[in-house]
């Protein structure tokens, strides 16, 4: 008798079961992970658009853009008069882009204009009041929940991952069945 070494066929399958045991018990909890953490740099991304908002408003004579891309690369005239093209600008180019990240679309939403403004302090883009909003790309797969922030500071979110509910585009319906302030 020869002395054969190797596996079986049923102690390789029983590998291979084992291995696909854990595989399914793995998988759901990392689509979750994944899920929690667009969400969270969703919302972090937010909050940067609302204090980066606060900072263009102080340095445009109490107005906030109406352009989104201002934020980022600061014309002269359009977005801030006489704003210095070696001074730092307020938004990454990734957020101010408005495209999908962290698998969630991204829009924006300008207020009203005022009237009458006064172009030697503020940028002819100058809104009163602006929206930014973000929905799972792929619902359930890319986030769960959509989230909004605007011009009063207040963040929400709706649960069923549809743009948290506004008032056009001027600001958020705060109270409203799918705008829950995020605390």
């Amino acid at each position: 008798m020869k002395n054969q070494k190797g596996f079986t066929l049923i102690e390789l399958l029983i590998v291979v079961a084992i291995i696909g045991i854990i595989a399914a018990i793995a998988i759901p909890s990392l689509l979750r992970a994944r899920v929690s953490a667009n969400e969270s740099a969703t919302i972090g991304d937010i909050r940067t658009v609302i204090s980066a908002q606060a900072a263009f408003q102080s340095a445009n004579g109490g107005w906030y853009t109406g352009v989104i891309t201002c934020l980022n690369v600061v014309t002269p005239g359009t977005c801030i008069p006489n704003y210095p093209a070696t001074a730092p600008t307020f938004l990454d180019s990734s957020i101010a882009s408005l495209g999908a990240k962290s698998g969630y679309a991204r829009s924006y939403g300008p207020g009203a204009t005022p009237n009458p403004i006064n172009t030697n302090v503020s940028g002819t883009s100058s809104v009163s009041s602006y929206v930014y909003l973000a929905t799972p790309v792929q619902q359930g797969q890319t986030g769960v929940r959509g989230f909004g922030g605007d011009a009063s500071g207040v963040l929400c979110f709706s649960t069923d991952g549809s743009a948290p509910a506004t008032t056009g585009s001027i600001a958020l319906s705060v109270g409203a069945a799918n705008c829950n302030v995020l605390s």
